[in-house]
C-alpha cells in the first residue's frame, strides 16, 4: 500500500508542476525509489514512458486553455514548455488532429488524457516462480539496433531485426556464449524516457560471455549484479504476462528496485527466463 501512496505523491507533484520544469530527482525522492526504477515502473503500470504522459497531460491542458480562456497561442506554448509557436503547434496538431487557432473554434474534437491515479487492484493471487542470483561482471556481445519503445505487445523493429538476422551469425552469437543465462538472449537496455524524444532502447540479439569477441559485434559491459530470475513456460503471452507482473506485483512487494542496468530475456522451446538486475532499497 506504501507504495501506491508513494507513486501517487509523485503523481501529484508531476501534475502541480506541469507549466514548469519537472525536476525528476523531487519525483523520486517522493516515490521513494530511483528515477530509472520509477520510470521503468511507471512505463509498465501505465502503458505509456513518463515522458509521453507527461506530454500528454500538457498539450491536454493547452488545449482546455485555448477554449477557456483569452491567451494568445504563443503564451499558451511557452506556459507549457515550448520554445516556439511552430514546435506547440506540430505537437498540438500531432495529438489532437487540428491546430491550436482551430481549436478555439467549437466543432472541433479535442483529446482529452486525465490524470493518472495508481490503484490497489486484488488479483487471483497466481504464483510467481523466481530466484535471486549473484553474477560477477561479464559481457553482452551480438547485434544491435537503437529502436523504440513499445509499451505493450509486439515490437516491429525487433520483429524485423530476428527476420533479417542470418543463420551463420545467430551461429556465431551462439558459440560465445560460456556463461548464464546461457543460449541466444534478447537484450534490451540504454532505455531512455525524457522531454525531447520518445523512449527508446537498445536492442541486442546477442549471449553472455566472458570470452573475446569478434571485432564484428556489439559489446555491452554489466558490471557485477545481483539479478532476480523469473521463470516462465510458455509462448510470447506469457512472457509478456511475466514482465509486466513483475513491475505491477513483485517490485512493490519485494523490498528491491530496478539496478540501472539491462533485461535480459532467455527462451527455448516455450521455456524462458527474464532476468531483472535488481538491488535493496
Amino acid at each position: 500500500m506504501d507504495s501506491l501512496e508513494n507513486l501517487n505523491r509523485a503523481i501529484d507533484y508531476i501534475e502541480a508542476h506541469l507549466k514548469e520544469k519537472i525536476n525528476f530527482e523531487v519525483v523520486a525522492r517522493l516515490a521513494q525509489c530511483s528515477e530509472y526504477h520509477f520510470k521503468r515502473m511507471f512505463s509498465f503500470l501505465a502503458g505509456v514512458t513518463l515522458s509521453e504522459y507527461i506530454r500528454r497531460r500538457r498539450l491536454t491542458l493547452a488545449a482546455f486553455d485555448l477554449k477557456d480562456r483569452d491567451m494568445k497561442v504563443i503564451d499558451v506554448a511557452i506556459t507549457y514548455g515550448y520554445h516556439s509557436p511552430d514546435s506547440f503547434a506540430r505537437a498540438f496538431h500531432n495529438l489532437h488532429g487540428v491546430t491550436p487557432s482551430e481549436a478555439r473554434a467549437n466543432g472541433h474534437s479535442l483529446k482529452a488524457y486525465p490524470r493518472m491515479t495508481f490503484q490497489l487492484t486484488i488479483k487471483g493471487g497466481t504464483e510467481m516462480n523466481y530466484r535471486l542470483e549473484e553474477m560477477g561482471a561479464f559481457k553482452i556481445v551480438g547485434v544491435k539496433n537503437r529502436i523504440k519503445l513499445v509499451a505493450g505487445g509486439t515490437n516491429p523493429e525487433i520483429d524485423e531485426m530476428w527476420e533479417t538476422i542470418s543463420a551463420h551469425t545467430i551461429n556465431e552469437i551462439e558459440q560465445i556464449s560460456n556463461i548464464e543465462p546461457h543460449g541466444l538472449l534478447n537484450v534490451c537496455a540504454n532505455f531512455s524516457d525524457d522531454q525531447t524524444n520518445e523512449g527508446e532502447l537498445d536492442y541486442y540479439i546477442a549471449a553472455a560471455t566472458t570470452k573475446e569477441s569478434p571485432l564484428h559485434f556489439a559489446e555491452l559491459h554489466i558490471p557485477a549484479l545481483s539479478w532476480a530470475v523469473f521463470e516462465i513456460e510458455g509462448d510470447w503471452d506469457r512472457v509478456q504476462d511475466m514482465w509486466g507482473r513483475i513491475y505491477s506485483e513483485w517490485f512493490p512487494s519485494s523490498g528491491y528496485e530496478h539496478a540501472e542496468a539491462p533485461e535480459i530475456l532467455a527462451s527455448k522451446e516455450e521455456k524462458s527466463e527474464i532476468w531483472i538486475p535488481v538491488v535493496k532499497k
